[in-house]
């Protein structure tokens, strides 16, 4: 589902956006910062930090087209979007632009990684450009809902329902559901929980993941937000896409020795 840039031209149009916007909002959760249920009052940033973010990428890619690959840090790119306060914005507000954002990040990064043509690397950031562009139509929709008193406040900081040990244990069965509903061919339904188990779960323990190892983080965000849910709208097969899940879930059980291990070590202190 794509965001128009110009107003609705539909009433179904508009419904279908602020329905899937009052879902991801009234659903968030996760460490993100409190200015989220202050969407009108910080439309300005967000503009600011899109604007920002484009600017960035473009010299960093026009450096590449200059001087080379040996001339520019991938990896700040992924730093650039982490760094916005827009990036909560979206992200709580409409995962599948979100997801998108980060398809043309990595899209531009692995371009430039794989020493691709120049022109294939501006076709990447323009896929990019036109997902934050769409974001941020979707979250100047968001606020206006959000003025109106239709949207639920997001929680500022993760819920603390169950562990982070067994939240690894939900999100790895999560994932097994997504091979089940590929396999029924519902792929549509199958992308949702991909997106909804990053957002409501794995937001929930990247904190103290990070800590103990932010690569590890940064290649389960890419396998969130780009390797399975393309997976998925490629058509692979159901073994394919089965492989990826069986690798981020070897991933996660890395992931859950370290979170069991920090959470021994605080009980150690305490």
């Amino acid at each position: 589902m794509k965001i128009l840039l110009k107003p609705a031209k539909t009433l179904s149009a508009t419904f279908l956006l602020a329905s899937a916007i009052f879902v991801q909002s009234a659903l968030a959760n996760g460490p993100i910062g409190e200015h989220v249920n202050h969407l009108q009052a910080n439309l300005k940033t967000y503009n600011e930090d899109v604007e920002w973010m484009v600017s960035k990428v473009d010299t960093l890619v026009s450096d590449y087209d200059t001087k080379g690959a040996k001339a520019v840090k991938t990896d700040d790119l992924i730093e650039y979007w982490e760094s916005v306060k827009f990036h909560s914005a979206i992200e709580t507000n409409y995962v599948p632009v979100y997801a998108s954002i980060w398809q043309g990040i990595y899209g531009v990064k692995m371009a430039i990684d794989n020493k691709k043509p120049a022109s294939e690397v501006r076709t990447q950031q323009q896929a990019m450009n036109n997902a934050l562009w769409q974001g941020l139509g979707a979250v100047k929709l968001a606020a206006q809902f959000q003025q109106k008193g239709l949207l639920k406040s997001v929680k500022a900081t993760a819920t603390e329902e169950m562990t982070q040990s067994a939240t690894i244990d939900e999100i790895k069965h999560k994932l097994d559901r997504v091979v089940a509903k590929y396999a029924e061919r519902l792929s549509d339904e199958a992308t949702s929980i991909v997106h909804d188990t990053y957002l409501h779960l794995f937001e929930g323990v990247e904190g103290t993941l990070i800590e103990q190892d932010a690569n590890l983080v940064e290649v389960l965000e890419k396998d969130f937000n780009v390797t399975l849910p393309q997976a998925i709208s490629a058509n692979k097969t159901v073994d394919q896409v089965r492989d990826v899940v069986v690798d981020m879930q070897t991933k996660l059980t890395r992931a859950q020795a370290l979170i069991e291990k920090a959470e021994k070590a605080r009980k150690d202190v305490f």
